[in-house]
Order: C-alpha cells, then sequence, then structure tokens
C-alpha cells in the first residue's frame, strides 16, 4: 500500500505539472507569484477561470491570507490569453488530480489501520529530523520491525545500498564510489528526509550543510541518509531506544583548537603568506 501511494502522489503530481504547463501556454504565470497554485487561493482562482470570469483584477482579489499581499503581482500574472480551450482541458485536469488525492486519502486511511499495532515505532521514528509518519510508514513497510536479519547497522546500509562500493585492484581504487542500486522506495524516502533534515537547525542539518559544501548536495543526501538509516536501526533494533539529537555544535565540540591552528597556518603558508599568529587576550 505504501507503494502504491507513492505511485498515486507521482502521477498526482504529473497531473500538476500539466496544469502549469497549460496556464503557461494561456500566458498565466501564477506558479511565478504564488508557491503553489493548488493551495485555497489557486483553487479559488482556477474555479473562478472555469466559471468564465477573465478580468485579472477580479482574480486576484480572490487572493486569500498571505496572498492578499501579492495582488498587483497577481493581476500581472493573470494578464494572459486563457481561452475556452483551455478551459475544456483545466477541467478535466482538476477533475482528474482530484480523483488522485481521493484515492491517495483512502490508502491513507487503510495505512493508518494496518500500522496501528506499531504506532510506538511510527512516534519514534518520527522523533528523526527529516523523517514525518508518512516517511516512517515507508521505512516500516520495506525494513519490517525485526533487526536481527542485520546483524549491526552497517550490514542494513549495506544492503539498502547506501555503503559506497570499494573497488580496488592492484593497489589502486577504481571507480566512482558509487552506492548501487539497492529498493528504490526506501531510497527515495531516505533521500528526501536527508534534504528535510538538511533544512534543519539540528545535528543532521549540520552534517547534510557540512558535507554538501564540500562534495555536493547529492552526495550530502546520500551521507545523511545513512546516518538516517543507522538511526533507525538503532531504534528498531531497542524499543526502548529514543532519539536524541547531538545538536549544530557537535563538531565544533569535537575539534582539537590547536590543531585546527597548524592546519590554517599550513594553509596560508602554502598560498605564499608569512603567518604571525598572536592570541586576542
Amino acid at each position: 500500500m505504501t507503494r502504491y501511494r507513492v505511485d498515486l502522489v507521482n502521477a498526482c503530481t504529473a497531473e500538476k505539472n500539466r496544469v502549469e504547463k497549460l496556464l503557461e501556454d494561456a500566458q498565466i504565470k501564477l506558479s511565478v507569484v504564488a508557491s503553489s497554485i493548488f493551495g485555497v487561493s489557486g483553487r479559488a482562482m482556477l474555479a473562478a477561470l472555469l466559471a468564465g470570469e477573465r478580468n485579472p483584477a477580479r482574480l486576484a482579489e480572490l487572493a486569500r491570507g498571505r496572498m492578499r499581499a501579492k495582488i498587483a503581482r497577481l493581476e500581472e500574472a493573470f494578464t494572459g490569453h486563457f481561452t475556452d480551450h483551455h478551459a475544456f482541458l483545466l477541467r478535466l485536469m482538476l477533475a482528474r488530480i482530484d480523483a488522485w488525492n481521493a484515492d491517495i486519502a483512502i490508502v491513507d486511511e487503510a495505512i493508518n489501520q494496518h500500522i496501528a499495532p506499531y504506532r510506538d515505532a511510527v512516534e519514534r521514528l518520527d522523533e528523526i529530523p527529516g523523517i514525518g509518519p508518512t516517511a516512517a510508514h515507508v521505512i516500516i513497510a520495506e525494513l519490517g520491525l525485526d533487526m536481527s536479519r542485520f546483524p549491526t547497522a552497517k550490514h542494513l546500509a549495506s544492503w539498502a545500498r547506501f555503503a559506497p562500493g570499494v573497488k580496488e585492484s592492484a593497489g589502486k581504487k577504481k571507480g566512482r564510489g558509487a552506492t548501487g542500486h539497492g529498493n528504490a522506495y526506501l531510497a527515495r524516502v531516505l533521500g528526501e528526509a536527508a534534504v528535510a533534515a538538511g533544512r534543519t537547525e539540528t545535528f543532521l542539518g549540520e552534517r547534510y550543510r557540512r558535507i554538501a559544501r564540500r562534495l555536493g548536495h547529492k552526495k550530502a543526501a546520500v551521507a545523511v541518509g545513512r546516518s538516517i538509516l543507522t538511526i533507525v536501526w538503532h531504534l528498531l533494533s531497542d524499543p526502548t531506544a529514543r532519539y536524541i539529537d547531538l545538536g549544530t555544535g557537535f563538531y565544533d565540540n569535537r575539534l582539537d583548537p590547536e590543531r585546527e591552528k597548524r592546519r590554517h597556518i599550513r594553509r596560508l603558508q602554502a598560498l605564499g603568506y608569512s603567518v604571525t599568529v598572536e592570541p586576542t587576550n
């Protein structure tokens, strides 16, 4: 069911992209102003378009909440050429999106009923930054709760293909350290969780940003995804375990000031500078 839910969400997202392209074909740039054209304000405006309203000012007045601060930009965005042809296609697309959303809600209800016996595990996984109830459902569905099949967290990371492969021949390392292809549904949810965690002021968020600065966001997502998977293994292995965040200052507290000072001095000297270090106090 969790896999089917992913398929439904993908189909719904594809239909939403078609709506956006249709509006752009009519030279209506609503998505430039609104963060989501399928929110309360966006759907009200789209409904007005289908009802025959073409006046940009009247359409912009349908904005609600914080969107009302953008009325002037909305008027400009609705200055286009929306025809009956566009209305015909838009009506079909919105009906399809509503149908997808209804199906997703039905599947969500069924998942909640089946996951009820494992509510405690869901709540403990939900404490991990980047992991929400939906992601926790997918993780439990793909991994199960019996971690005895994975002797260590490293075994789980290897099975999930979140451990970079090392190929060596005649003392030379080959390849790019790629992880390979594992469980696509698990990899997707871990990648999304890693990116979400990267926006938080937590240990995982700081870890994501540190790695992203050096190696890029893709490798940061894989590295933090593995960290999340390691945390999941510990939480599911011990039903009494709870997630405790180490904080954003974890790495700074582990630094050796004297070693850092020598490292910076060497780097400056390599660039051709003569360095004299004096304490500030």
